[in-house]
């Protein structure tokens, strides 16, 4: 305790009722989680196996259990839970799928398999991906606000929110006879459960005797309810949040949820965490100063011991091509002459469009960089084919995975054949694999398609056998060598090197499969594959942006993106009225929302931070005049320096590329 500074040791110690701990950016608020589960185990006596911390995202909720794995030693940890909210979730479906009316193993539906059910039920509206895009958005956002099919129909405005939910109807029904829930089920499911089984959720509450909740201003309404329930009258609480970073409006987040805390526990405690251990002094005044704009139930003022730190620069471009220009050259200089890592360079902006032309510069120069939000491991296609092969393994109603695979590698089963079979379960409500079962398909495919369908299903029927009977991933070796899919990756492959690299990928799934079924057998020894795979699949969805990689690349990536991290030099490109604050924004009236995204990208700065913006963008094949952001004006004049703006602009770049030469000139005459 002794590393924590006053205000973390007093959230820490503090258990005699409901906590908000106001954690402003970089104030160490994963410290104070982490040290405050190892008081509640190691000061209070409460079993580890009766606390629950919940964050957002799988990265996070990896490193809170690592450190506490660090503060509380052996057995004591046993059975404690640190989990995303999706994960606790699922882990409450599974105990209660009984009560829910689930079968066992039902399947979780990602977001392609979401748009895929959608599209076909939207099929004869001829509706095209934006509008599939559209209605999965809307059903997601009725979804997190507890909005049922039956109240969406009856609020629905205008013919497209009519379609949403009328759709929203046949699609949940869908899911239903799919023995699936998608994400956004994760958590209206159980809370559901919970409204409608008092005794049900008493189980739970005294499982879950206190709950600590990690970035909570992004709590969307059910994960906010969840939260009230399993607390029940307890008031056993700590929630940290910041209201100023709250930046996923648009994916239902609440922020206001943080005020709510002090209506439903009038006894609630505030600590603020104030100090803050990333950034520079200059850096904090003028996200404070920037952010002090925004009304505030609760008012924060970060602080640093850091020192004052260089002026925060502003640079004006001509266009769009210069200011990416100048990021590049300037990160190559700054590489060269004061040997900067390529890694502490970030680069954030509002959308994705804005990187393309940085990469080609990035590129022309030879810089290497890292685009985060890339291509995921899970949607991969290798990967996909895989997980359909265990989503179907595990839950013989996922049809959407039925379909992926059955004809994966080639089996001869065409089109005409999947659509009568198609027909035919539809007709009987069955699942497309029950279907190759029956002999009522006998009137309806000849002989020899049938015998394909059931040999493909035997086959899988004899692996599920295997997989319970004995060791279930030796079993799925066993497939991926039955089905000869690595044969299948090298013919639909351009190159032995890419067809090695997807073969690999295979291979780690069933490494990954195979880790994550030991570590759920730990904590319950039952585990099985079903319990495995879905947990598989979960991360799946969790993980797309997450994947680990520490090579010395400029990190190139949306603000939104770029929450939770911290770099030693950050530039912040397109401070422009229009794309930071978004024009959407403008438009609506949600101005507050962009100054938290922009305070979140300043607060990312540990040392240097630059903003840069261009006078004209080409739109549309045109090039338009740009306004300044007008977050530019909210920022303290004394500690910015505004560069470009002047005629020296020229003769300055011309000095600066100089001296990379000479730099550069000086590297080669050393070697």
């Amino acid at each position: 305790m002794s590393k924590l500074n006053p205000r973390q040791r007093e959230a820490v110690h503090y258990i005699g009722g409901p906590l908000l701990v106001l954690a402003g950016a970089g104030s160490g608020k994963t410290s104070v989680i982490t040290r405050k589960i190892a008081y509640l185990v190691q000061e209070c006596g409460i079993e580890a196996r009766h606390i629950a911390a919940v964050t957002f995202t799988n990265k996070a909720a990896r490193e809170m259990k690592e450190r506490v794995g660090g503060l509380i030693q052996g057995k004591a940890s046993r059975g404690l839970t640190v989990s995303t909210f999706h994960n606790l979730g699922l882990n409450i479906i599974r105990r209660e799928h009984k009560a829910l009316g689930f079968k066992p193993g039902f399947s979780i539906f990602d977001d392609q398999d979401s748009k895929a059910l959608l599209r076909d039920l939207l099929i004869h509206h001829d509706e095209d991906a934006d509008h599939v895009q559209m209605v999965q958005h809307q059903i997601s956002s009725w979804k997190n606000d507890m909005v049922e099919p039956q109240q969406a129909l009856e609020v629905a405005q205008g013919p497209h929110e009519v379609l949403a939910a009328r759709a929203y109807e046949a699609y949940n029904r869908h899911l239903r006879a799919y023995n699936a829930v998608d994400f956004d089920d994760l958590i209206l499911v159980p809370v559901r459960l919970f409204a409608a089984q008092p005794a049900v959720l008493e189980r739970w509450q005294n499982r879950i005797r206190y709950l600590l909740v990690d970035e909570y201003q992004d709590t969307n309404l059910s994960q906010y309810r969840l939260v009230r329930q399993l607390v029940g009258h307890r008031s056993a609480l700590t929630v940290v949040g910041d209201d100023d970073q709250s930046i996923y409006a648009w994916r239902g987040a609440r922020p206001e949820n943080l005020a709510q805390l002090q209506e439903d526990f009038p006894g609630l405690k505030v600590v603020k965490l104030e100090q803050n251990y990333r950034s520079t002094s200059r850096i904090l005044k003028a996200a404070n100063t920037l952010i002090a704009n925004n009304p505030h139930v609760f008012d924060k003022t970060l602080w640093s011991e850091m020192g004052a730190g260089d002026p925060i620069r502003v640079i004006h471009t001509r266009n769009e091509d210069a200011e990416c220009d100048r990021i590049a050259t300037e990160i190559l200089d700054r590489h060269l002459r004061e040997k900067i890592q390529f890694r502490d360079f970030a680069v954030l902006y509002r959308g994705n469009h804005q990187s393309r032309l940085l990469e080609m510069k990035l590129q022309s120069y030879q810089v290497p960089y890292k685009l985060n939000g890339g291509t995921s491991f899970f949607s991969r296609a290798e990967i996909k084919d895989l997980m359909c092969y265990l989503k179907v393994l595990v839950n013989r109603e996922d049809d959407n995975a039925f379909l992926r695979i059955i004809n994966l590698p080639r089996r001869e089963i065409g089109p005409t054949t999947l659509e009568k079979l198609g027909q035919y379960s539809s007709e009987r409500h069955i699942s497309l694999f029950d279907a190759c079962h029956e002999i009522g398909l006998e009137q309806v495919l000849p002989e020899r398609a049938i015998e394909r369908l059931r040999r493909f299903c035997h086959m899988l029927e004899s692996l599920y056998q295997r997989c319970t009977q004995g060791d279930p991933i030796a079993a799925i070796r066993e497939l991926i060598a039955e089905i000869e899919y690595e044969d299948w990756i090298r013919q639909n492959c351009s190159s032995d090197a890419v067809a090695d690299k997807r073969i690999q990928n295979v291979w780690f799934l069933v490494d990954s499969l195979r880790s994550t079924l030991e570590r759920l057998q730990e904590d319950d020894p039952d585990a099985g594959i079903e319990e495995a795979i879905a947990r598989l699949m979960l991360l799946d969805m969790l993980d797309r942006q997450e994947e680990e990689d520490d090579s010395d690349r400029v990190q190139l990536m949306t603000l939104h993106a770029s929450k939770g991290l911290e770099f030693p030099h950050v530039y912040l490109m397109g401070m422009e009225e229009e794309l930071l604050p978004h024009r959407n924004s403008i438009e609506s009236d949600t101005i507050e929302e962009e100054r938290r995204l922009a305070y979140v990208g300043i607060t990312r700065a540990k040392r240097t931070l630059a903003m840069t913006l261009a006078k004209k963008r080409r739109q549309f094949g045109e090039e338009v005049e740009c306004a300044p952001s007008r977050f530019l004006e909210e920022l303290p004049p004394e500690d910015i320096e505004t560069e470009g703006l002047g005629q020296a602009s020229p003769e300055l770049n011309r000095a600066r590329g100089k001296a990379t030469l000479n730099s550069l000139r000086g590297m080669f005459d050393d070697l």
